[in-house]
């Protein structure tokens, strides 16, 4: 049977990834890898430089589990999923990719909306790699969205729903598309009521390794 391994860099990710690994791809075993310092150690100049070789290590442990293939779940991270496919010989994807792809063919003006500095940087130059690719430049904004991020690490969800729900639809005026940056937020799309498209990462980004798994 396939083996797919999923990294994370928040728990909070593994439930809702679970639950569409197991309604897309329920003909193949998923293991779960979880650092969850990685995102705050990005922020910190004397950690910063550890999380490649952290990120690396684990790709690595999950080959050596027997993984056909492995996911990033966490756009903090995403930007090592090509070298460290190249080094070690395993393919590992990016879970925000599809999205991004999705993005740069809907509309001109995207709005990037994250609750930490450290993933919207990397997917605002996902989205500009992915439009490059597809021959078109769009207008890439990006925002921050303060006090959802530690909302959510405390545990209430609830809180950081409403404070991503409200950025959304003020953005929305100013925008043909919406990209929320990290899976995590994925839950706040449903309470926004806007008329432009919100896009997340988990449900295209699980589709893709869909793909990706029945081209092995």
């Amino acid at each position: 049977m396939t083996r797919v391994a999923f990294l994370h860099t928040g728990a909070v990710v593994i439930q809702p990834v679970m639950e569409l690994a197991r309604e897309y791809l329920p003909d193949v075993t998923a293991i779960n890898y979880l650092d969850d310092r990685i995102v705050a150690d990005l922020g910190d100049e004397g950690t910063a430089s550890s999380v490649p070789v952290r990120v690396a290590d684990l790709v690595g442990a999950a080959e050596t589990a027997g993984a056909d293939v492995v996911m990033l779940t966490c756009s903090s991270i995403s930007e090592l999923a090509d070298p460290v496919s190249k080094e070690l010989g395993i393919p590992v994807l990016r879970i925000d990719e599809a999205m991004a792809d999705e993005a740069v063919a809907r509309g001109e003006r995207i709005v990037v909306l994250a609750t930490l500095p450290t993933t919207c940087a990397p997917t605002t130059r996902l989205i500009q790699e992915r439009a490059a690719l597809a021959g078109v430049d769009p207008v890439v904004a990006s925002e921050v969205i303060e006090g959802a991020f530690e909302a959510v690490s405390h545990g209430d969800r609830g809180r950081h729903d409403r404070l991503v729900a409200a950025a959304i639809e003020r953005v929305a005026a100013d925008a043909d598309v919406i990209v929320l940056a990290q899976a995590s937020m994925a839950s706040a799309a449903e309470a926004a009521r806007v008329d432009v498209p919100v896009l997340t990462s988990l449900v295209p980004g699980i589709r893709r390794l869909r793909e990706a798994v029945d081209a092995l």
